[in-house]
């Protein structure tokens, strides 16, 4: 394997979390609000799918540009940036499958390919897919094109899941939530860190969507009838709790987890 130089960027500060409890948590918090979020401002706001389309897509620009120009980790910053990713991403979604007639057996293998691009791309420039390696800006950059395509991915797997091979959100849920207790378990027996985190990472996508669809949908459909709204407002509520509690605590712990890590790569 090459070895290439590592040096960090001047005045870099890791700007991504650490992976805790918490980040799943949060993670697949902000993959159902994505899911409900969606259709509640298309839907339950009227604002309708163009016009929530383009102010979504707006949104995400200038969230990912205020990101990529904040000089640390800021946890709302980026949990803002990563909500607005999973909205977009199931628009993108719904927008392929809904009204240019996509079929999901077509997207669904384009967005995989899409992902390998960019991580092929990404190991041949940096020799890393490690997120705790995210030291320059250009690595920062690969690793938002990633988080895009594993949202773009994840939304059409599980649509495909659920609706086009009939699983339903319940068992597609529980199926989606138990290949990702898999990948947990292979990291616990000693599986490559890099691959199992990207494995679930990608998986908790569709299980918030089944998730969502499950709570939100009516009872007829096969879920819960929460509705949109309501369950967006829980969910979107405990993500701010554990992001404010993150932004609280956050400073002194990453800066001496950045410094550590100047030290190793230096």
């Amino acid at each position: 394997m090459k070895t290439l130089p590592i040096t960090m960027d001047e005045g870099w500060f890791i700007k991504v979390p650490a992976i805790t409890l918490s980040f799943w948590i949060v993670k697949i918090l902000c993959t159902t609000v994505g899911e409900t979020g969606a259709d509640y401002l298309a839907v339950n706001a009227g604002l309708g799918l163009g016009l929530t389309r383009a102010m979504m897509a707006a949104l995400l620009v200038a969230a990912l540009i205020w990101q990529l120009r904040t000089p640390r980790y800021t946890p709302w910053i980026y949990w803002l940036t990563v909500v607005l990713v999973s909205v977009v991403g199931t628009q993108v979604t719904d927008l392929f499958t809904d009204q240019l007639g996509v079929s999901l057996y077509v997207s669904t293998p384009v967005f995989a390919i899409m992902l390998a691009i960019v991580f092929a791309v990404w190991y041949r420039v940096e020799d890393t897919l490690s997120i705790h390696d995210i030291v320059t800006r250009r690595r920062e950059l690969f690793y938002w094109a990633a988080i895009l395509c594993t949202f773009a991915l994840g939304t059409a797997a599980g649509d495909l899941a659920t609706e086009a091979l009939h699983l339903g959100f319940t068992r597609g849920a529980i199926a989606f939530g138990m290949l990702i207790g898999l990948s947990y378990l292979a990291w616990r027996l000693g599986g490559n860190a890099v691959l199992t985190f990207w494995i679930a990472y990608i998986l908790t996508r569709p299980f918030g969507a089944a998730l969502g669809d499950l709570l939100t949908q009516a009872k007829a459909y096969g879920g819960l009838g929460m509705g949109a709204t309501w369950t967006s407002v829980l969910f979107l509520s405990v993500i701010v709790a554990l992001v404010g509690v993150e932004q609280y605590t956050v400073s002194d712990r990453d800066l001496e987890r950045t410094l550590h890590r100047s030290n190793a790569v230096r």
